[in-house]
């Protein structure tokens, strides 16, 4: 447990908040708060927007159009194309029917949403194009609405809130191939929420009408509201802003412990790999379990929550059927094949090779057994974690997967930024580093639907520079030529200008293109997880500070909001 004076200590150190006392196990003594913002009612489809059914107008009841109105607004998104998608949608729908709308409603194929469809189009269209006046209206609401709900009174400061708006109703849509997307995401009202603040405080004020789930002084917990979405059956909180003071401090004792394992990681390796030879099974399960954590950066997984159907796994819960052996494949050896869903139903394929030892212990987890069997039989994520307590104070598998990360991006930023590139040339290092951080971590994305259009966009772009550049070359040509025959100050800074202009061209060309490859390259992959997640960003300040690279250019500002604490401690010298 840390002492009152390390909790001093760290908060004076981060120079952001003053002293306070905090006594074991108390994350705060008072909090005071509005409570969370409602998602607005269902507005109506206006009486001439008409849906049909086997090509018949079919009057909705309200909650069966609001529920419709979800699947129409996004039929233009590959989503809606999914059967399961499709048939999660109308399975849900259905179920918010009246009877009489039940009866005669029975295929999805059969509803034509036409009319539905053009019409919330037409809203989008009007809203891209509101006038400043109406833009500038909006964003003294939100503004409005921020002063009062987005900002709560912890232990004496002002702390502002990170979502205190409640997601509205819609369709739930997953990652990968999640096998509940289309389902519906129901409203939630106040009486599906619990409110959390201190005692002496103002309870927050329920919209007229309502009641709270609960009301609760829990202050070993830092979230101000919660209530359970209905699909997974998952808690959802309202919690303090990034830049927060229990926000900064948590991000920097989980950046600490991962700094402190690589004191002690070699150690760890020499212990599961002498564990590879165990005389007990469960000993080299956990050793073999840790190797891949270790190296792949595999994620340890944990039991499903109750209604939780996506077959998903993690490096424990991986069975037989996830993983194939050869003993030689494509000119390596020992090489193991992963094939299975991990979280959010994101799959993971893989080809590695595999020490010898790992090879053969695989081999003899599988012996009799068939492809629905757990792998590792003898193990799971609390056993493992209990076993990294013991080996270093508040090591758990996920604390590795945060080191791999952190090291892996300090490794590659030390190898590809080259001092002599330009700023956008150092970025383009920068996120490929952080690109080989996202493929350890499996962090993948579907290509945006604009994609091949903003490609395009792009090329056209850099055609067109490349024409500016051969005709700034041409005419620089010819200011030489003419300079040279009619020697004269106005010739000669004419000469001086085209040369300016021709190496502004290029230069230009050169950001055109290196944003292409960069966009190219990231096509598939989703860089913010693990910038946001994994990697220590002390590690990208300092790497900012030393070349010269502003900060803006890595971390937007909500970023720079949340790492704060990193900005203001990092020296150009620092690294993992």
């Amino acid at each position: 447990m840390k002492s009152n004076q390390e909790r001093r200590r760290r908060a004076s150190w981060m120079g952001r908040w003053e002293e306070e006392k905090y006594e074991d196990g108390i994350k705060w003594k008072f909090l005071e708060h509005k409570g969370p913002v409602f998602a607005p009612p269902y507005d109506p489809l206006p009486q001439n927007v008409k849906f049909y059914y086997n090509g018949k107008p079919l009057p909705l009841s309200a909650q069966t159009e609001e529920v419709a109105s979800f699947f129409v607004k996004m039929l233009d998104h590959e989503y809606t194309t999914k059967e399961v998608f499709r048939n999660n949608f109308f399975t849900d729908w259905r179920k918010e029917m009246t009877l009489e709308e039940r009866m005669v409603v029975e295929d999805l194929a059969k509803c034509d949403f036409t009319e539905m469809f053009t019409y919330y189009k037409g809203l989008m269209e009007e809203k891209k194009n509101r006038s400043k006046e109406d833009k500038l209206k909006l964003k003294e609401e939100n503004e409005k609405l921020q002063e009062e709900f987005g900002y709560c009174v912890m232990d004496h400061h002002r702390e502002r809130i990170g979502n205190f708006k409640v997601e509205p109703p819609g369709l739930f849509r997953g990652r990968g191939d999640h096998p509940k997307q289309g389902m519906l995401k129901k409203r939630i009202l106040p009486g599906d929420v619990i409110i959390n603040c201190s005692k002496d405080s103002k309870i927050p004020e329920p919209p007229t009408g309502h009641k709270w789930k609960e009301v609760r002084h829990d202050n070993t917990v830092t979230w101000l509201s919660s209530w359970t979405e209905n699909v997974q059956g998952s808690v959802k909180y309202v919690m303090l802003n990034a830049n927060s003071k229990l926000k900064g401090e948590k991000d920097w004792e989980k950046y600490e412990v991962a700094r402190k394992l690589k004191n002690h990681v070699d150690k760890i390796r020499r212990t599961y790999r002498e564990n590879f030879k165990s005389k007990e099974m469960k000993i080299r399960q956990r050793a073999v379990a840790l190797y891949f954590i270790d190296k792949l950066a595999l994620r340890a997984g944990n039991e499903k929550e109750e209604g939780e159907t996506a077959d998903t796994v993690g490096c424990c819960s991986l069975r037989v059927e996830h993983i194939k052996l050869y003993p030689e494949l494509d000119g390596e050896k020992h090489v193991v094949e992963f094939d299975f869903l991990g979280k959010d139903s994101i799959r993971y394929y893989n080809k590695v090779p595999v020490e010898k030892k790992v090879f053969r212990n695989l081999q003899l987890f599988m012996e009799n057994k068939q492809e629905g069997d757990d792998l590792f039989d003898r193990l799971n994520t609390p056993l493992l974690n209990k076993h990294l307590q013991a080996l270093m104070e508040g090591l758990t598998a996920k604390v590795f997967r945060t080191y791999n990360a952190s090291i892996t991006l300090q490794q590659q930023l030390q190898e590809l930024t080259d001092p002599e590139e330009s700023v956008p040339e150092k970025i383009l290092s920068y996120n490929r580093a952080n690109r080989a951080v996202a493929i350890l971590c499996n962090h993948q994305r579907a290509p945006p639907k604009t994609f091949d259009q903003s490609m395009s966009n792009l090329r056209a772009k850099i055609e067109a520079r490349k024409e500016q550049i051969s005709l700034a070359k041409k005419e620089l040509k010819e200011a030489k030529k003419e300079a040279k025959e009619n020697e004269s100050e106005k010739l000669r800074k004419l000469v001086e200008s085209k040369k300016r202009a021709a190496a502004r061209a290029e230069e230009q060309l050169m950001k055109l293109e290196v944003q292409a490859t960069d966009r190219e390259e990231n096509k598939q992959i989703a860089l913010g997880t693990s910038k946001l997640n994994y990697l220590d960003p002390r590690i990208s300040v300092a790497w900012c500070k030393k070349w010269a690279v502003g900060l803006e250019k890595i971390y937007n500002k909500t970023q720079r909001d949340k790492f704060a604490w990193a900005i203001d401690m990092t020296e150009t010298d620092f690294f993992f």
